[in-house]
C-alpha cells in the first residue's frame, strides 16, 4: 500500500487508512513513539500497564477469595 505527503498547515502529514490502524491496534487519539533509522521511519505504540479499573473491567473469570487456591502437584524440585 502507498500513502502520499499532504501539506497540513505548516507541517505535513500522511493519511494511515483505519484498516491498517486497526491491524496495529492503534486507536484515536494514542500516543506513538517515532524513531528514524536508515532513511526508515517506525511508529510504535509504547507499553503501558493497564491500570488496575481496565483489569477488572477484561476480567472474565471468577473470583476465587475463600483464602485457598489449588496450584496442583508439586512439579520439579519444589518441596511441600
Amino acid at each position: 500500500m502507498q500513502v502520499q505527503v499532504k501539506e497540513w498547515g505548516n507541517s505535513q502529514g500522511i493519511r494511515l487508512p483505519k484498516e491498517i490502524l486497526k491491524s496495529a491496534g492503534i486507536t484515536l487519539n494514542d500516543v506513538l513513539d517515532v524513531t528514524v533509522s536508515n532513511g526508515k521511519i517506525t511508529f510504535t505504540k509504547p507499553f503501558r500497564h493497564k491500570t488496575l479499573e481496565e483489569r477488572t473491567t477484561e476480567y472474565g473469570g471468577k473470583l476465587m477469595l475463600d483464602g485457598e487456591y489449588n496450584w496442583g502437584k508439586p512439579v520439579g524440585r519444589e518441596v511441600w
